[in-house]
């Protein structure tokens, strides 16, 4: 009886556990404070924004340049007509110090939105919405041992528009000015408190210099309020390539609002880069009902 009585307790935790873990979150689910994309949607009805400001240093070694510049990155997310579906909107706005390092030329600065991206975001598939792990009442080993559907990632797909304005645009050159397409494959594992994100980036590819990228994070969540990140970004372009490294942090004030910081730092001198930055989430729920959806 004793141990027919602890078999159906564990049971019930393990069907409880799961059926929570099923619904809609109800936590803000945020990008921030990496470059990233999440495979998730914010959910049907959520409005969101993810705002935050930086402050870095370069210095080109060819160019013989040293430039400080602050900036705010922006996104704007709305999840609507389905729960796997999210329109995003997002962007910066650049200022930047320029000084010579070499001749006669005078220090100047130079300032604008460099790019502005609208796009859709929608989860093709999501291996968490389907799944029952069954739970061995006789055996600890068998339900501790690894479980390879785990391997199994969420997959989301994205396609945007890319808007440079073409006159005196001093961050991009002509050909990569005006409306060019941005594509997005994206993955997401979640392991508990770790979850792994992947983004294959193809942008601007009807241009001259199209650009290729991936971005890798991993997130740890130390408690349900903070969780630490780390990412590496490989860009290559004919226009700009490189090696960029985040890190940082974040933490949930609230329910439907979050702060965080990070650093960056990159693997050349053209240019060498640092920058420290620091953001918040914030989101208006008016998700109307509650729907079967993976926990995050």
């Amino acid at each position: 009886m004793l141990k027919r009585l602890i078999c159906s307790s564990i049971l019930l935790l393990s069907l409880s556990t799961y059926t929570a873990n099923a619904q809609y979150t109800e936590t803000i689910n945020s990008n921030r404070p990496g470059q990233s994309q999440g495979a998730f949607a914010p959910g049907r009805g959520v409005l969101q924004a993810e705002i935050g400001t930086t402050l870095g240093r370069e210095s080109h070694n060819l160019r013989f340049t040293e430039t400080d510049n602050i900036g705010v990155d922006f996104a704007l997310r709305y999840g609507a007509i389905k729960e796997q579906l999210e329109f995003i909107v997002d962007g910066n706005f650049l200022y930047e110090d320029i000084t010579p390092t070499a001749g006669n030329a005078e220090p100047y600065t130079q300032s604008g939105f460099p790019i502005i991206t609208a796009g859709a975001k929608y989860l093709v598939y999501d291996p968490y919405k389907n799944r029952e792990d069954k739970i061995n009442l006789y055996s600890y080993w068998a339900n501790r041992r690894f479980k390879w559907n785990t391997l199994i990632p969420a997959v989301s797909v994205y396609a945007g528009a890319n808007y440079a304005y073409e006159t005196d645009n001093p961050f991009l050159p002509e050909s990569q000015r005006g409306f060019t397409p941005k594509a997005i494959l994206i993955t997401q594992h979640n392991w508990g408190r770790w979850v792994w994100v992947n983004n294959f980036i193809y942008d601007q590819f009807t241009t001259d210099f199209p650009t290729k990228a991936w971005i890798t994070t991993m997130t740890h969540s130390f408690n349900p309020k903070i969780a630490a990140f780390a990412e590496f970004q490989f860009i290559s372009s004919d226009v700009y390539s490189d090696d960029l490294l985040r890190f940082g942090g974040a933490y949930l004030i609230s329910r439907n609002f979050q702060v965080d910081i990070s650093a960056l730092i990159n693997f050349k001198e053209t240019p060498e880069r640092q920058q420290l930055g620091l953001g918040l989430s914030y989101r208006l729920d008016f998700h109307s009902k509650d729907e079967l959806l993976s926990q995050e």
